[in-house]
């Protein structure tokens, strides 16, 4: 079983805002418990205690907006009271996600599937049961994620969509590369670290790869005009970004979204080996 409850947290990078994930029926995994919001805190622990019993708390990655909460006192003397594990990819931050470690937090099968690429310690908390995979923010509700220099890694990034793809795409109503499947089996649904509930999972995973890679060939193209002697005529690494976000993302002027395209620009230069 899934339960939502979302952080009162919207913004451009957050969406609505943060989604914490509970998993479980009566030993409940909270995944993502967002930022340090004592009324989130309190709706997340209310929602857990109607259930059943606190499991653990799960990062898909270490972004304060997903993180935060561990550090405030009422989610830790939940965790200390129910003697109730964190578990993260980033050793910093907890424990590591072992099959073993996640079948004691919850009572719904679950495996944990490691997506770097939006930072290192990205995952997915698989849901074979239900056909259900929690996506952090490798998958958004809708847009696309960011892949931010130094944080994330384009190459790992399109690689991870591609081990998702090969995760929710056979036997989930579309084959390996996207196209429908013929199994009848519905398709895997995203529930993803901000924004909506993604209804066909491969579909989505296909539209991202696609869209990155067609971002790939705009920033090489920018490159080319650049390269031109009557163009901006080699300028150094904070010049080459700022030419190439004005190139690709002509219609963008809220700061905060430049300011996540400057970034994203940055992880594909370096991916191309520009910079």
């Amino acid at each position: 079983m899934t339960r939502l409850v979302r952080a009162d947290n919207p913004g451009p990078m957050t969406l609505e805002g943060t989604n914490t994930w509970l998993v479980g029926r009566e030993r409940v995994l909270v995944v993502d418990p967002g930022p340090a919001d004592p009324a989130h805190l309190a709706a997340v622990l209310a929602a857990v205690a109607g259930a059943g019993a606190l499991g653990g708390v799960l990062l898909t990655h270490r972004h304060p907006d997903h993180a935060d909460a561990l550090g405030h006192d009422v989610l830790r003397s939940a965790l200390a009271s129910a003697r109730a594990p964190v578990l993260a990819l980033d050793p910093a931050l907890g424990d590591p996600p072992t099959p073993g470690a996640l079948a004691a937090a919850t009572d719904e099968p679950a495996r944990l599937l490691p997506l770097p690429g939006h930072t290192d310690d990205s995952a997915a908390l698989v849901l074979p049961g239900r056909r259900e995979v929690l996506t952090g923010d490798t998958v958004l509700g809708r847009g696309t994620s960011v892949v931010a220099h130094p944080d994330g890694d384009l190459g790992s990034y399109l690689a991870s969509l591609d081990a998702l793809l090969r995760e929710v795409g056979a036997g989930a109503g579309a084959g390996p590369d996207g196209a429908p499947g013929g199994s009848g089996a519905p398709p895997w649904r995203g529930l993803p670290g901000h924004g909506p509930v993604v209804d066909d999972l491969a579909a989505a995973v296909t539209a991202l790869r696609a869209h990155r890679l067609a971002r790939v060939q705009q920033v090489r193209a920018a490159l080319a005009d650049l390269a031109d002697p009557a163009g901006a005529g080699g300028p150094d690494d904070d010049g080459l970004v700022v030419a190439v976000v004005a190139a690709v993302y002509p219609d963008v002027d809220d700061p905060v979204l430049l300011g996540a395209a400057a970034r994203t620009v940055r992880a594909t230069l370096v991916h191309l080996g520009r910079v």
